[in-house]
């Protein structure tokens, strides 16, 4: 027998995870794990033209496949009778990406890309699946998938996937790793904020949020006479402006964060969502934060952050109940309190998974074999 049939093929692995950031960024996390466990696997991962994988992925120095986008319709009416026939393109379009690169296994995060590929996946093709859920409560396509998955695989525990394994949400290695300390001086250089004083940290996401910019720009004052410091994500498509106090530490605003590493190196508190994305990367960092949910919804984001909030790692506040003096009256007490913020700290970090990436991978090529 000659020695190239004794050389071991690599792994195949498809990934479907696009449309938003909570679903690549948990698959770019897994990629890279992948990568660091066996660095000859092969990554693919899938997409729409219209996701922000379109620009992440790349980034990532992943190939991107794309196929025709399956929203999900929630409601009857025109766009419900036209989804068999966008179905029957997506999944015909992802059987002959499966094909192409000869899928060992599909791992699919949730949303209208991982839909087709469940479905594609199915005899005859019987490529295995691992599905995971990064919510708290499972959507509609995580649902499906499930049903024939080898492994299911969980965020938080009562996700409503039977047989699913908890094993949190994957985070890329620059957050797991994170040395906030190390850090903190050059990430305070890096934003222009004070080298000593508390500094608080508030994100939306990528869009921000207008609730959380008007209260916190509405308790600058009381902040900076506080002696407090802030860096404020607004997002791009809103703006803040505040009145600096004189002789208190810097107010930054900043329309979006490119370096969310060295944001939470520069924080002691934040402020934000509660996204299961998040709350995994602020638990991660052993980071306190003030969670505030979306107000909308089905009540997702206050699951993903209770599991952290109980554990003593983060405080949860209505949307409708932030306001400039509640922002005041919680964070002031909290930045010059080091005993409590170490505590917090503690709590968070304990409540996160900083090896799920890793154990996400290790399952994912067990179920390849």
């Amino acid at each position: 027998m000659s020695t190239g049939a004794h050389q071991r093929r690599p792994v195949s692995v498809v990934l479907a995870g696009g449309g938003t950031a909570g679903h690549i960024e948990p698959a770019m996390a897994v990629a890279d794990a992948l990568r660091a466990a066996r660095p000859d696997v092969r990554i693919t991962a899938l997409g729409t033209a219209r996701g922000l994988e379109t620009t992440l992925v790349p980034e990532r120095g992943y190939p991107l496949e794309l196929i025709p986008p399956v929203p999900l319709p929630r409601k009857l009416g025109m766009n419900l009778l036209r989804l068999p026939a966008k179905v029957f393109a997506s999944v015909r379009r992802t059987r002959q990406v499966l094909r192409a690169v000869d899928a060992d296994v599909v791992v699919g995060f949730g949303g209208y890309v991982a839909f087709p590929a469940y479905l594609a996946a199915w005899p005859p093709r019987g490529v295995p699946v691992v599905v995971h859920e990064a919510n708290a409560r499972a959507g509609v396509a995580n649902k499906v998938g499930a049903r024939s998955a080898r492994r299911v695989l969980a965020a938080v525990p009562g996700s409503g996937l039977r047989k699913a394994e908890v094993v949190g949400i994957p985070v890329r290695e620059s957050i797991t790793s994170l040395d906030r300390m190390a850090l903190r001086a050059e990430a305070r250089e890096y934003f222009g904020l004070d080298a000593d004083a508390p500094v608080l940290l508030v994100t939306g996401g990528s869009q921000g949020a207008q609730s959380l910019n008007a209260a916190v720009s509405g308790a600058a004052g009381a902040l900076g006479e506080a002696g407090i410091g802030v860096l404020h994500a607004h997002g791009p498509r809103n703006t803040v402006v505040v009145d600096q106090t004189p002789g208190a530490p810097p107010y930054v605003v900043v329309p979006y964060l490119s370096r969310m590493d060295l944001a939470y190196a520069a924080a002691d508190v934040v402020v934000c969502r509660a996204g299961a994305m998040t709350v995994a990367e602020v638990s991660a960092v052993g980071l306190p934060a003030v969670y505030v949910p979306l107000p909308h919804g089905n009540g997702e984001q206050e699951l993903n952050a209770r599991p952290v909030v109980d554990a003593g790692g983060g405080i949860l506040v209505a949307d409708s109940d932030l306001t400039p003096e509640r922002v005041a009256g919680m964070v002031i007490p909290l930045l010059t309190d080091a005993e409590r913020l170490a505590a917090m700290g503690a709590s968070a970090a304990g409540a996160g998974h900083r090896g799920a990436a890793a154990e996400i991978a290790r399952i994912v090529l067990e179920v390849a074999g």
